[in-house]
Order: C-alpha cells, then sequence, then structure tokens
C-alpha cells in the first residue's frame, strides 16, 4: 500500500529554549543582541518605560503601523512590558522578572540612578544565578568611561572613519552601524559563554563590552599593520591595504569589485582581460609589488574596465575563476535569488499594521534549519498584562503598577 507523503517537518526548539533573558536596553546595541538570544529560542521580555519606550520607536520616518522601521529591525521574537524602574512598584515588578531569568542586557548610563539601583552588586546578592552584560559606549574604565555615545560618536573616536572614505575626502562612517552591531556580537558570544560557564560553577557574573572595544577588536589587520611599521593608515577607497587589486572599479554602467587575493589569481585576470603581459611585468608580478605600484596598476585596468557593462566583466572573470561581484543595492540584494535559496528574508504578520512584516533572519542555521521569524516586533506594553500575570500579581496590582484602573 502506498504510503502518505509525509508532512511538514515539526517546528524544532531553539538551542536556547528554556533560557529567560529580560532586555533592559534600548536603541540598537542591547536590542540586536537580545533579538539574536530570542531567535535562538531565548524567551525576552523587553522592558520599556511607559512614556514612549525605546526611542528608537520614534526615529523614522519610514514607520510601518505606529512604529519606527528602525525599532522594528531589532525587536522581533520578544514580549514588551511596560515598567517604570524609577518607582519602588516598577523595580520590584523588575526583580521579580530578574529572579526568573537567565540573562539581563543593559545600557544604563553610567553613573545615573537606574545604574545604581541595578549595580551587579545589588543584582548578584538577589540573584546569583544572574548572567547581566552591561553595554557602554566607551568602556568601564578610562577618561571616557563615563562619556554617552552613539554608534557614530564611537566610529569616529575608535578610528573606523578615519580608515572610510576616498583618499581625498572627508572621513565618513560605515553605510550600517558597525559600533554598535559590533558590541552586540561580541556581547552575544560573551553571554553564551558565560552560560555554558554557570553550568559548572552555578553562578551568573558580570560582562561588559563596549561599542568602543568592539570597534579595536575589529581592526584585526589594521592594528597588526601599525604596530609593526608605526605608519599611520590611511584612507584607501574601496581599496585593500595588503592586496591589490582588491577594490571596486567603475565599469559602463556601474561598479565591480575584483578581488585578488594571490599571484595565480593575477595572471588568470590579466589573461581574461586580455592584457597577459601584465603578468610579467616586474611591476606586478607579485602581490608586495602590485601594492607597492598601485597606481600604476590601476592606470592599466581603470580604463579597460570601464569600456563594458559590468555584467560583462563579472561573467568574463568569474569564468576564468577569479572572484568578482557587481556593487549591487539593497533591493537587487533582497530579491536576488542567492538571498531567496538561503531563505535569509522572512515574512511575519504585523498585527498592527494588519500585514505583512519582513524581516532579515538570522544568519546561522541549526541542522540544516535556519531559526523561525516567529513574531512580529511588540507594541509599547503588548504583553505587560500577562507578564505580570506570570510574575505572579493580581489584576488590581497589574492596574497599580501600569498606572491605570483596575476593572
Amino acid at each position: 500500500m502506498q504510503q502518505p507523503a509525509p508532512g511538514p517537518a515539526p517546528e524544532r526548539p531553539g538551542p536556547l529554549a528554556g533560557i529567560r533573558v529580560v532586555d533592559l536596553s534600548k536603541i540598537l546595541a542591547g536590542p540586536y543582541l537580545t533579538m539574536s538570544l530570542a531567535d535562538l529560542g531565548a524567551e525576552v521580555v523587553k522592558v520599556e518605560h511607559p512614556d514612549g519606550g525605546d526611542p528608537t520607536r520614534r526615529w523614522g520616518p519610514p514607520f510601518q503601523g505606529d512604529d519606527a522601521t528602525y525599532y522594528l529591525a531589532a525587536n522581533r521574537n520578544k514580549r514588551s512590558l511596560t515598567l517604570d524602574l524609577a518607582t519602588e512598584q516598577g523595580e520590584e515588578a523588575a526583580h521579580r522578572l530578574l529572579a526568573r531569568a537567565d540573562i539581563a542586557v543593559e545600557n544604563f548610563r553610567p553613573g545615573s540612578s537606574l545604574a545604581r539601583t541595578f549595580a551587579y552588586e545589588q543584582l548578584s546578592a538577589r540573584h546569583p544565578h544572574l548572567v547581566v552584560l552591561h553595554i557602554s559606549a566607551f568602556g568601564e574604565q578610562g577618561p571616557l568611561a563615563g562619556e554617552p555615545g552613539y554608534d557614530m560618536t564611537a566610529q569616529a573616536a575608535a578610528g573606523l572613519m578615519s580608515l572610510t572614505g576616498e583618499p581625498d575626502g572627508p572621513p565618513l562612517k560605515a553605510g550600517y552601524a558597525i559600533g554598535d552591531l559590533g558590541a552586540a556580537l561580541f556581547g552575544l558570544a560573551g553571554v553564551t559563554a558565560a552560560l555554558v560557564e554557570r553550568t559548572r560553577t552555578g553562578r551568573g557574573q558580570y560582562l561588559t563590552t563596549s561599542l568602543y572595544e568592539s570597534q579595536l577588536a575589529l581592526h584585526v589587520n589594521w592594528a597588526t599593520a601599525h604596530f609593526a611599521t608605526g605608519e599611520r593608515p590611511t584612507r584607501l577607497g574601496s581599496g585593500h591595504p595588503s592586496l591589490v587589486p582588491y577594490q571596486a572599479y567603475a565599469t559602463a554602467d556601474g561598479h565591480l569589485v575584483v578581488a585578488v587575493g594571490n599571484d595565480a589569481l593575477f595572471r588568470s585576470l590579466a589573461a581574461a582581460l586580455g592584457l597577459p603581459g601584465l603578468a610579467d611585468d616586474p611591476r606586478f608580478t607579485t602581490n608586495s609589488a602590485r601594492v607597492t605600484h598601485r597606481t600604476a596598476l590601476n592606470a592599466h585596468l581603470e580604463p579597460l574596465l570601464a569600456t563594458r557593462p559590468t555584467a560583462h566583466w563579472s561573467a568574463l572573470l568569474q569564468g576564468a575563476g577569479v572572484p568578482a561581484a557587481p556593487v549591487r543595492h539593497l533591493d537587487e540584494v533582497y530579491t536576488s535569488p542567492q538571498t531567496e535559496a538561503l531563505g535569509m528574508v522572512q515574512t511575519v504578520d504585523h498585527p498592527a499594521t494588519g500585514g505583512p512584516l519582513r524581516q532579515v533572519a538570522f544568519p546561522v542555521s541549526f541542522h540544516g534549519v535556519r531559526p523561525p521569524v516567529r513574531t512580529a516586533p511588540p507594541a509599547l506594553g503588548e504583553h505587560s498584562a500577562e507578564i505580570l500575570t506570570e510574575l505572579g500579581y493580581d489584576e488590581a496590582e497589574s492596574a497599580r503598577i501600569l498606572g491605570g484602573p483596575a476593572s
């Protein structure tokens, strides 16, 4: 007898299923980190002030529903609870939440009343199992430790803007918030490592990271080159300090990135472009020589690549085994066959608009399955009543905490 076709595979619990997270942070670094934990299966409660909540809810246009898309980008798969943490009732409700949590993430301004109220010394005394991550702009020590900061100030202070832009142009920030996102990703590694250590010790701990520190960690080869030579690195546009040719070139209708990582690839490039003599020119035979004679080599490549469209050169070089890619706009990226094949753009119902909300999904798959976008970013206080009930408050107590009348 013919067997029925198998149904869809059951949804696997995420690797962090059962882990509870209290998100006391706002803006981007903390919320992106906690969203990543939520993507991995953790239960995340986002605690927001009743008066407006996370400031990024208003960082628009564009908006979708009542909230700015900036907020929507970093808060899916969470529940929202509104508490005024400066009040006795709000503080006590937060402690009930923390008592059952595994991780707390905060970015309270150093020296603020909330930083003092929720200092790790107090938290560890009441909740010794808790892993607490504090994210700041510039770190816990040093002359800038107490300074507030946003992503752009971190990019400036930590040197990224000095490396971004054309050599004869002004310094530029990176196209997206790599200061915030770098701190989020290093913080994510830190809290998951602390959870592993807790399985051995039974105790939580206090972790810190900052936008500034994360930027220094991402300098990588720029730092080691400076330490070796003592020279101040300068902007190279899209060029690479240690590889040539490794940059974007103008074509007849756009730009093409050519990435030559070794001498064999350069010989393949020269042959594909119909310039085999370049590979025998002593100025260009080795990568070291090409770095020294970057301008001279580009004098051959730039006018040639400008004569034909991007698609022509991309197909030609890829066919020759030379890494090359068109510089695409985001609308092209999101609709590309590669993005579709990877399932990186997912859709979730967004109750506030009555329509779909598209999201870029978590970039790691488990057993070949990408963690799903389960729920839309919550409306402000959307889950307050149900969370307070879970914490043991009755209806009248919840109403007092939330500032409304009991029914």
